[in-house]
């Protein structure tokens, strides 16, 4: 099964035309440049559910998409289409596995600027996959 982020990059590229992996989506590293870019980290999670059959494993993982935007208006304006877009999607399915819920637990969040004078804001879910 792939990491989390991977297939969140997936929904969120197909979902959000601006998105481009690589060029401004990235997974688990924040480069230095562009100024305008989106970055997701897989940040744990819960152990496996077990109320469900054994044969079935539902992963119970959570992850964290990080915007760094030079306008503040622009940066949450994004972070806000971000969580609309992931928030409460269900039952359905993206390379290996089948998201049955993604859930927006936090955010958007300014959590100030970087050394750059870049705004940050954070958005926390968690998602539920077999």
């Amino acid at each position: 099964m792939k990491i989390v982020s991977d297939g969140i990059k997936d929904i969120l590229i197909n979902e959000i035309t601006s998105l481009v992996f690589g060029r401004n989506l990235f997974i688990g590293f924040e480069p230095p440049n562009p100024d305008n870019c989106v970055t997701i980290y897989d940040t744990g999670g819960a152990g496996l559910d077990l109320a469900y059959d054994r044969s079935e494993r539902y992963y119970r993982a959570t992850f964290q998409v990080r915007v760094r935007n030079n306008s503040y208006v622009k940066g949450l304006e994004l972070a806000n289409t971000i969580m609309e877009t992931l928030h409460g999607r269900g039952h359905e399915e993206w390379g290996d596995s089948i998201y049955e819920l993604i859930q927006c637990t936090s955010g958007p969040a300014f959590i100030g600027r970087d050394e750059h004078d870049r705004m940050i804001f954070v958005i926390n879910f968690e998602v539920q996959r077999r």
